[in-house]
């Protein structure tokens, strides 16, 4: 636009003045061709000046792409474009800057060193865990204090086993140990007793299965003197018929924690649970029935355990696959044969609520002495 047509314009069109203003201003640049042209890396601008010498009025206006202004947005020869590659901040630079895919010295996803720790994608994997807060120098290993809490525990009395168990069992909790026939499930409850006993505790001892003498010779063979705790009023050993107790399980869902308090037990052994369950031929009718005679045991405040007889499918669940849902601990008793080496026992902890424990699985064996794990040892 020419000067003369600007004078012919009304002084309140403030658009034309603006216009005017600013080809004022840069008509000495467009005539010295200093800026060059973004899109021609190889020229010094001479050509794209004398190209803007022409009076159109396009070319000397101010529009968004006029390359004759340091104000363009693709303008590379110094302003602050975000596309600019000449050393600004923009977010594509790659001379400098803090862009995140800055290749020559930023500090994000930087695979050449910088003042980090590394990028986020550096090979050296412990580096990056490090540096994202997992590495605090304990090397990785869960310690025993992080699974500390203000619940009493106790032992299980099994030597071995209470190594597997961090800190003890806690107190007044269901446990169940589930195993096939010979892997010491009587035995193993007993233990669980006589380690009571031997503490000061005072303990009962349920049993379905076997006689009152049987239960009493059995603990008498391994020198744990059941005659003389019962005497001092420290053990009740109580044998049912398990017919009769499921005809009247209410009544003895209600004495039981009566019997519990009035004998202040610390420690009870129902040995075993797999006949209570065998009484209902309904499915939900076992599950509630089971379901309620746990629950008052819980309520009566004393820790249980219970023994089940496996699955003969699996030997990691209980033979109706109840009662390893309604406990707090599981202890698994299994066989584990081998073609080349003789069947040895094992034992596994499945799970423990607010404990930590061992996942292993670890040898034992059934002496005069009792269970004795072997937790130092492989089973295989």
């Amino acid at each position: 636009m020419s000067d003369d047509d600007s004078t012919e314009q009304e002084d309140g069109d403030w658009f034309e003045e603006a216009i005017e203003e600013a080809d004022d201003e840069s008509s000495d640049r467009v005539v010295g061709g200093d800026d060059a042209d973004p899109f021609e890396e190889g020229t010094d601008g001479s050509e794209s000046a004398g190209a803007g010498t022409s009076e159109s009025p396009d070319a000397e206006s101010d529009g968004p792409f006029d390359d004759s202004s340091n104000e363009s947005p693709f303008d590379d020869s110094g302003s602050d474009s975000p596309f600019d590659g000449g050393g600004g901040d923009g977010p594509f630079g790659d001379s400098g800057g803090d862009s995140p895919f800055d290749d020559s010295g930023g500090e994000s996803f930087d695979d050449s060193g910088g003042e980090g720790e590394g990028g986020l994608f550096d090979d050296d994997f412990a580096s990056a865990f490090d540096s994202a807060g997992g590495g605090s120098g304990s090397g990785g290993e869960f310690e025993d204090e992080d699974f500390d809490s203000d619940i009493p525990r106790i032992d299980i009395g099994i030597e071995g086993l209470d190594r597997m168990i961090q800190g003890g069992i806690p107190e007044r909790h269901l446990v169940v140990t589930i195993g096939s026939a010979g892997t010491g499930k009587t035995t193993f409850g007993l233990q669980f007793l006589h380690h009571g006993l031997e503490i000061g505790e005072s303990c009962i001892f349920i049993t379905l299965e076997q006689s009152y003498e049987s239960i009493m010779d059995t603990a008498n063979d391994r020198d744990w003197e059941f005659e003389q705790y019962e005497a001092n009023d420290q053990l009740a050993v109580i044998d049912l018929d398990p017919v009769e107790m499921a005809n009247s399980l209410d009544n003895i869902r209600g004495e039981l924690p009566r019997l519990i308090e009035d004998f202040d037990a610390d420690r009870l052994v129902l040995d075993s649970v797999s006949l209570l369950e065998m009484m209902y031929d309904d499915q939900a009718k076992r599950r509630t029935e089971v379901f309620d005679f746990t629950r008052a045991l819980k309520n009566a405040g004393v820790t249980t355990m219970l023994t089940s007889e496996a699955s003969e499918d699996n030997a990691y669940a209980s033979r109706h696959g109840i009662i390893e849902y309604l406990t707090d601990a599981v202890f698994i008793l299994q066989y584990v044969r081998s073609e080349t080496r003789e069947t040895r026992l094992a034992v596994e902890i499945q799970k423990i609520r607010n404990a930590n424990h061992s996942r292993e699985t670890k040898p034992y064996e059934i002496t005069m002495e009792g269970i004795s794990v072997y937790q130092q040892a492989n089973i295989f």
